[in-house]
């Protein structure tokens, strides 16, 4: 076969594992918690020059329907029941009889810029999801995924799949032999599924080249379990904006919305479980008001006895036994259980790091630095840099979070996933930008602020008014412009 013809090969997404890690881990909170919430999700494409035609329209909506028809093998609940020991039984047992229902839960609509009728008819298009938010949850990955497929299926064939092993190892090498740790976290923007496939291969190779050399560096895993379970790795990941996004609309309390949001994580997964932070859903002074409270003494919990029970038992909150007693986050002070409580550890000593994915990387080191300085806390944090690397950035991070003793570790996406050169030209092929964020829960907007005005999304209003209540500090980042994030067509192919 040729080397772009993928036609004989796997296509569109035939596993509900083909997803990010973290999507796993907050559906279970959302079992736990919230059953009963329904939310919505909207779509956006930050390169609104690169259009679908009426093909690819129709492959993506045919793909979309067979997401119905796909659900967890026992393999594949073996697996994460053994390598993902912080999803509880309760969460397995749902997930093992868990189905998409498209047909039900989404919306596609092509708009053709001028109708033909046909084939070749390019246009804008828009997916808009509805349902509960635990069942709508898993949505994002595949639809994101399915998007860009359809794209460089159809209306950008420019380009084949030759070398892509060999790229993914030389940038493996590379950076193992300067010793980054660093995750492969490109799902969600990958050309297609066997561009993932080729780039982990090459990925392993680098690794197991890298282990014989004995080099500091490491391949941690990879965000997609399915491609974890796939090429022996680990799955890694923690959580996303959409959590403290979703807690935020449902409580409309933007002024305690993380430390909610946190609590229910560590009520749900234990303390020093799934231990990396995110903190810039609504910029990240505002989290750190949070991250430096006590964590309460008593896991809350939903009432019910199927809920009581944290995920990881030997390694969670004490006071197991009184679970069932304790009031959800939502109901219980703000200010804790003041039993004991000044004696407890707080939310930035017990978790292991944090990660930054918007604004100025070197500027955030900083932050971070006279944040745990001011706290007393001494002992070595993770910082996962994850917002749009390559090799140049991952070093330059690396080295100035190691002057401000901090252990860096890098999740890089697109830059693996995505990194093409047109065969006409010599030139990039430019990625599509392209994000699904939840809208509302609960009937409420909900929003992200971020570290960078790029990022903001979400109502206009809402987000104005959010940024009133916190007292929100606008920041701009030269290097942020999502529009050009993954190159310009007159750039040079050279990664």
């Amino acid at each position: 076969m040729a080397v772009n013809d993928s036609s004989v090969l796997p296509g569109g997404i035939f596993s509900l594992l083909d997803t990010d890690l973290y999507k796993l881990t907050m559906q279970c909170c959302i079992l736990k918690f919230f059953p009963d919430v329904s939310v919505t999700y909207s779509f956006t494409n930050r390169t609104p020059d690169k259009k679908l035609s009426r093909a690819a329209f129709r492959w993506l909506q045919a793909q979309v329907g067979k997401l119905e028809n796909v659900s967890l093998s026992a393999d594949e609940i073996q697996f994460l029941k053994t390598t993902c020991t912080y999803l509880n039984d309760q969460y397995l047992r749902f997930l093992s009889t868990f189905h998409l229902q498209p047909s039900k839960q989404l919306k596609l609509i092509f708009n053709p810029i001028e109708d033909t009728g046909q084939e070749s008819d390019l246009g804008d298009f828009s997916i808009h999801t509805e349902g509960l938010w635990l069942d709508t949850i898993l949505y994002e990955i595949p639809l994101l995924a399915l998007i860009s497929e359809a794209y460089f299926k159809f209306c950008d064939k420019d380009w084949t799949y030759a070398g892509q092993v060999e790229k993914a190892y030389q940038k493996g090498l590379k950076l193992l032999e300067e010793g980054c740790i660093f995750s492969e976290f490109g799902t969600r923007r990958r050309r297609d599924y066997h561009t993932q496939d080729l780039v982990l291969q090459g990925l392993r190779r680098a690794q197991d080249e890298a282990t014989q050399k004995e080099w500091k560096g490491k391949l941690t895993g990879t965000s997609n379990v399915h491609f974890a379970m796939k090429h022996d790795l680990l799955p890694v990941g923690t959580v996303a904006h959409e959590w403290f996004m979703g807690v935020a609309a449902i409580t409309n309390d933007y002024e305690h919305a993380n430390e909610i949001a946190l609590r229910y994580w560590t009520a749900t997964f234990g303390e020093g479980v799934l231990g990396i932070a995110l903190t810039d859903t609504f910029g990240t002074p505002t989290f750190l008001k949070a991250f430096r409270k006590q964590v309460p003494s008593l896991a809350t919990a939903a009432p019910g006895p199927a809920t009581t029970l944290p995920s990881a038992v030997a390694a969670t909150l004490p006071d197991v036994e009184s679970l069932a007693s304790t009031k959800p986050p939502l109901l219980a002070p703000i200010d804790g259980d003041s039993t004991h409580q000044n004696q407890r550890p707080t939310y930035a000593q017990v978790f292991t790091g944090v990660r930054q994915d918007s604004g100025d990387p070197l500027d955030f080191i900083k932050m971070m630095r006279e944040f745990y300085d001011k706290e007393g806390i001494t002992q070595k944090k993770t910082i996962v840099f994850s917002d749009s690397l390559n090799i140049d950035l991952c070093l330059k991070y690396k080295a100035a979070a190691k002057a401000q003793g901090f252990q860096p570790t890098f999740g890089v996406g697109t830059f693996l996933t995505n990194d093409f050169i047109q065969e006409s030209t010599g030139k990039k092929s430019i990625p599509l930008n392209i994000v699904i964020k939840i809208a509302s829960a609960s009937g409420r907007h909900a929003v992200k602020i971020s570290d960078n005005i790029g990022k903001n999304t979400g109502d206009k209003a809402t987000v104005e008014e959010v940024k009133q209540r916190l007292g929100y500090q606008e920041k701009s980042w030269a290097e942020g412009d999502e529009r050009t994030r993954w190159g310009t067509p007159d750039q040079p192919a050279a990664s």
